[in-house]
């Protein structure tokens, strides 16, 4: 399948699906999210639950990445024991850490408790998280041998969003809060008044509708 019948299908599995999922994906882009942070649309993996959304984003400092990761909404109608509910949200978050930082062993910890401070800190209901944070660390020899040491910080979770009105569940303030996590992994200042905006996830080619 060539791109463009790629991009094509992806559109097609994004605008279908039962009400409660579309309204979910189309609730994504009510959120209000900081300036320095890009979100778009992205493919969404196929064999996780019979519908699936999935956007990436990145914290940008100029030209350099300070974080990046990728946040995937699952919906299954019939439910699924293991999320104890019909959606999941699914997420990878990765960011460079400097040396001191890596080498404190309450790293993990710090860092899954970001993730749950973000979503309590916006009054999210949520249940059945679970996830692992890794610390890897790069040395380089030989060709390599000039660059600096590196060590990076990956956060994988899961967990299943209290639905609402119409079985549908605050996935814009789930976003944020997930934005939220991006940022303090990335080592921005907390966000203040001003520095919200409504955004306009940009389409990606194709039949979409979200």
């Amino acid at each position: 399948m060539d791109e463009a019948k790629d991009t094509e299908e992806e559109g097609r599995r994004a605008g279908a699906g039962p009400l409660p999922f579309r309204a979910a994906v189309d609730a994504l882009r009510t959120a209000r999210l900081r300036p320095q942070i890009e979100v778009e649309p992205t493919r969404a993996p196929q064999r996780l639950a019979p519908y699936a959304y999935a956007l990436e984003a990145a914290v940008v400092d100029g030209d350099q990445d300070l974080a990046d990761g990728r946040l995937v909404l699952l919906h299954d109608p019939a439910g699924h024991d293991a999320w104890r509910g019909t959606f999941r949200l699914v997420t990878l978050v990765r960011a460079e850490l400097e040396a001191e930082m890596a080498a404190d062993p309450l790293l993990p910890d710090v860092c899954w408790s970001w993730l749950t401070g973000a979503l309590q800190a916006r009054g999210l209901t949520y249940g059945e998280p679970s996830g692992t944070v890794t610390r890897a660390s790069s040395h380089y020899f030989g060709g390599l041998a000039e660059r600096p040491s590196a060590s990076q910080i990956e956060i994988r979770a899961s967990w299943t969003p209290r639905e609402g009105l119409g079985g549908v569940p605050d996935t814009a303030a789930h976003l944020a809060s997930w934005c939220d996590l991006l940022a303090q992994v990335a080592g921005l200042p907390p966000a203040g008044p001003g520095d919200a905006s409504v955004v306009t996830l940009p389409q990606r080619r194709g039949p979409q509708s979200c």
